[in-house]
C-alpha cells in the first residue's frame, strides 16, 4: 500500500545491523500502461524510510507521498515496532498504518499486532521475514473491522554489493473486494553506485526499479478496486 503523513511495510528487515534512513524518489508508469484507467494517477512517488535496532528489538517507520498538478495528491505511512530482546528469532510485532488522499479523503486506520519470526546470514547480505497479524480497520463498517495480515519482507544484496533485490508482500482480508482477499507486494531491484570502481564510497546513492503488484488495491478512475494491477516505477535512492 502506498504511503505520506510527513513521516513504510512493512516491514523491513532486509536493512542492515545499522540504523538507516533513505529517501527514494519514484517514476510511476500506472497512467502510460493502463492509459484512461489510471489516467489520474501521480507520477512522482516520494519515500522517506528508516529502520533503528536497539537491544529491545526494532522500529521500522516509512512515509510516502503522491504528487501530481504541483500537488500532494496522497500521503501515506506505516510505522512498526518489534520486541526481540531474547535469542529466539521470534518477535512481538506491533503497526499502525494510515494516510490522506486528496480524492478518497483517507485511507482506512489499521492497527496490527501479532508475532514475527526473523532470519539473516551471518553478514546479512540474506534477510528474511515472516508477519502473522491481527488487523483491526478502524474506518470500516462494523462486520469488517476485524482482520489478518500476512507479510513477507526479504532483501538479498549480491555482486559485492553492487546489487540488491529488496521487497515485501502482503496479504490480507477485506470482505468488501472480490474474493475478501487484498494483495499488494513491491519488489525493488536497486544497483547501488558506490560499490563500483572509481565511486567514493560515501556516495550512497542507488538506481533502480520497482514493480508494483496489487489485487483488489488500486482504484481505477471508472469502476473499484477489484483488479490486478502490474505498475513499473524508475527510481533513485540516497542511503544516509
Amino acid at each position: 500500500m502506498k504511503k505520506f503523513i510527513l513521516s513504510i511495510i512493512l516491514a523491513l528487515c532486509t536493512l542492515p545491523v545499522l540504523a538507516q534512513l533513505n529517501i527514494q524518489v519514484h517514476y510511476d508508469f500506472g497512467g502510460a500502461i493502463y492509459g484512461q484507467q489510471l489516467s489520474n494517477r501521480p507520477h512522482w512517488v516520494a519515500t522517506i524510510e528508516n529502520f533503528t535496532p536497539d537491544k529491545w528489538g526494532s522500529t521500522f517507520f516509512f512515509a510516502e507521498g503522491e504528487f501530481g498538478d504541483r500537488t500532494v495528491k496522497s500521503g501515506y505511512a506505516e510505522i512498526a515496532r518489534e520486541l526481540q530482546f531474547w535469542k529466539a528469532p521470534f518477535a512481538v510485532h506491533i503497526e499502525y498504518n494510515g494516510g490522506l488522499s486528496a480524492d478518497a479523503g483517507g485511507y482506512d486506520d489499521a492497527y496490527l499486532g501479532g508475532a514475527a519470526w526473523n532470519w539473516a546470514n551471518s553478514d546479512f547480505t540474506r534477510t528474511f521475514s515472516v508477519q502473522l497479524l491481527y488487523k483491526y480497520m478502524a474506518r470500516q463498517a462494523k462486520g469488517n473491522r476485524h482482520s489478518w495480515q500476512l507479510t513477507t519482507v526479504w532483501g538479498v544484496h549480491f555482486a559485492k554489493g553492487l546489487c540488491s533485490f529488496i521487497g515485501y508482500a502482503d496479504l490480507w482480508q477485506d470482505k468488501r473486494v472480490n474474493g475478501s482477499l487484498v494483495l499488494s507486494s513491491e519488489p525493488q531491484f536497486w544497483v547501488n553506485l558506490n560499490a563500483l570502481k572509481r565511486i567514493d564510497d560515501q556516495f550512497n546513492l542507488s538506481v533502480g526499479s520497482e514493480l508494483r503488484i496489487s489485487n483488489n488495491l488500486v482504484w481505477p478512475t471508472t469502476g473499484t478496486n477489484n483488479r490486478f494491477y502490474a505498475i513499473p516505477t524508475l527510481a533513485l535512492k540516497w542511503t544516509f
